[in-house]
């Protein structure tokens, strides 16, 4: 089953000052190696958004051109307002991202890997399977 990898997760993976070894960034490693991994265009776009350095940023974007962008259609930003709405009227808050990001996984029956714990409160009241670490 392919994967649609977080924000969070990308950002843990991708800290300078990350540990020898950490399970999230292990397991989306290996994820990469199975081409399991499944790109959003708006999570590119919060990877990227507020790197400082030039250099920096050019890098990053060449290495995330690895992981072409799975498409959003009409559909997807629909479910996505539906989904708000739904958790919302639970108390449940969550950003538009979040849960176009919900409505693209559900649509193409992927699994998304997350370390925000939003996600699993979404769970509750829509239809995502989260990937945990193996």
């Amino acid at each position: 089953m392919k994967v649609i990898v977080d924000t969070s997760v990308w950002s843990l993976a991708l800290r300078r000052d990350k540990p020898e070894f950490n399970k999230t960034v292990h397991e989306l490693r290996r994820m990469i190696q199975d081409h399991r991994v499944q790109m959003v265009g708006a999570i590119r776009q919060e990877i990227l958004s507020g790197i400082r350095s030039e250099a920096q940023f050019n890098k990053l974007q060449k290495h995330l051109e690895s992981f072409p962008d799975l498409p959003a259609f009409t559909e997807d930003y629909v479910t996505a307002a539906k989904y708000f709405n739904r958790c919302r009227s639970k108390g449940i808050q969550g950003s538009n991202t979040d849960f176009l990001i919900c409505a693209m996984a559900n649509r193409n029956k992927f699994s998304i890997f997350t370390t925000d714990k939003d996600f699993e409160l979404f769970s509750k009241h829509i239809k995502i399977i989260l990937h945990k670490a193996a």
